[in-house]
């Protein structure tokens, strides 16, 4: 099948040590079985509470500025020798993100042969009235077409009324969603936040979101707190030709689940070549442990 979504990115790529991991056992190819294998490798940092487990500092700070699938196996082979396909003690997991969980599943599904992305933007799913910023992924189901999975959301420690592996879009709204109804009325941008920060809110979030989610899905799967361009810019700078094109990218990226086949859409390469949306080699990572620095990426960004 033609399809960009089954190409490895720099960022999804498992790297050498997926068959050394697996022990010589296939990986299963059902996207569920899948997704309950990197629930069984990675915890929340936030779930420390529920796996009743002290995260060493280094590992709580550390683990999430990983921005590789490879590295986040390579640390999983580190922490104990169980086979990948084995859910893990907490004190050998990776100590993640839900970009992490995004991000290992994509390519997890991408390895077995079916079409996956990573998608930036909002739960409502965790607090009632607010949209957390959250990231998912979406893949491509036969005779349904484009489906969001939340793989953090498996193993009873959320209460939700869906099935994660089928996760409902008025429950998980993209980014380009998100953007498009705070600038129609339709919903307050303060509604819109980090939970784990509630001081970072509203449209300068959604904005950096809108900018996010493009660049998964033109293959580059930053990590949720990283900025460049548009994302970087003061709101009082923000010009009316800079929210046009903003407008111009959420419909685009809105509409993504809709094709008929899962390929890129033709849009993606165009604005991303836009020199206020395109991913440079530095960027700025505004990380929560670790501070504001200037990150230079290993591989090379853009579409």
């Amino acid at each position: 099948m033609d399809s960009d979504y089954l190409t490895q990115s720099p960022y999804s790529d498992p790297g050498p040590r997926l068959d050394a991991l697996l022990g010589g056992a296939p990986l299963p190819r059902d996207p569920a079985a899948l997704a309950a294998v990197v629930r069984g490798l990675l915890m929340h940092r936030e779930e420390r509470g529920a796996f009743g487990y002290e995260v060493p500092v280094d590992r709580l700070h550390g683990d999430a500025e990983t921005r590789y699938a490879g590295e986040i196996l390579r640390i999983v082979g580190e922490r104990g020798s169980t086979v990948l396909t084995e859910p893990r003690e907490p004190g050998a997991r990776f100590v993640a993100t839900c970009r992490d969980f995004a991000v290992l599943l994509c390519s997890l599904l991408r390895a077995t042969g079916t079409p996956a992305r990573v998608r930036a933007g909002y739960g409502a799913y965790f607090e009632a009235g607010l949209y957390d910023n959250h990231w998912v992924t979406e893949y491509w189901r036969s005779g349904r077409g484009w489906v969001l999975t939340d793989v953090q959301l498996l193993g009873g420690s959320y209460d939700v009324s869906f099935d994660p592996m089928d996760v409902p879009r008025d429950q998980f709204l993209v980014a380009g969603d998100a953007w498009r109804a705070c600038r129609e009325g339709r919903a307050d941008p303060d509604t819109f936040t980090v939970a784990t920060v509630p001081e970072i809110k509203g449209l300068a979030l959604v904005r950096a979101d809108v900018v996010a989610d493009l660049a998964a899905l033109g293959g580059v799967e930053v990590l949720p707190w990283d900025g460049w361009g548009l994302m970087e810019k003061d709101s009082a700078d923000v010009t009316d030709d800079d929210l046009a094109l903003l407008d111009t990218v959420a419909a685009l990226t809105s509409a993504a689940h809709l094709t008929a086949r899962p390929v890129r859409p033709g849009g993606v390469r165009r604005l991303l070549a836009d020199p206020r949306l395109a991913v440079p080699r530095e960027i700025v990572s505004h990380a929560t442990y670790l501070g504001t620095r200037t990150v230079t990426l290993a591989a090379p960004a853009g579409p």
